[in-house]
């Protein structure tokens, strides 16, 4: 797949995200607009967006604010992530990090297969963010799951293997 990188403000990313409800999004206690960011774009064979990852560098992270595909399990996520984590190593980054959700288990599986580890888990976060910041997600997730809690994801940008076996990925995240 072809993946290109777009600056924020892309009128095609701001459509894609809006049709996947993601143009604005809440983590961490703040509303942001994912449209605002600068974004990996992958391409479908027709030239159609076939993916789309958000993303934000500060310091020596960088955060994986959105990725959505038009069609799970065609490879667009994947060629996303090792972008965005080309991106990252660039710019200097040691860490990439995600927030998802508690009912996102096909996310949960997607990061962990990439290299993501567990980091942080921050009960009762969404909870939070449907009662002071947007008010429109939803009590129920994937599969009937409750949607309540915010998990954190890293992966070591050091080296290409990562920690070793048993080794932290990273500082667990306080904030």
């Amino acid at each position: 797949m072809q993946t290109r990188e777009v600056p924020p403000g892309d009128a095609d990313v701001r459509a894609f995200l809006a049709g996947h409800g993601a143009d604005v999004v809440a983590r961490r206690g703040e509303l942001v607009d994912a449209t605002a960011r600068p974004a990996v774009v992958t391409y479908a064979a027709d030239g159609g967006i076939a993916g789309v990852l958000t993303y934000d560098v500060v310091g020596t992270e960088c955060e994986v604010l959105t990725l959505h595909a038009a069609v799970q399990w065609a490879g667009a996520g994947t060629a996303l992530v090792d972008a965005v984590r080309g991106i990252a190593a660039r710019a200097g980054c040691r860490t990439l990090w995600v927030l998802t959700t508690n009912d996102n288990v096909e996310g949960l599986r997607f990061y962990q297969r990439r290299g993501f580890r567990l980091s942080a888990l921050r009960p009762g976060a969404v909870d939070e963010s449907r009662r002071t910041l947007k008010p429109r997600i939803p009590p129920t997730g994937f599969h009937g799951i409750p949607l309540r809690d915010e998990i954190e994801l890293v992966m070591p940008l050091e080296g290409e293997e990562g920690p070793a076996a048993g080794e932290p990925a990273s500082t667990p995240r306080t904030n």
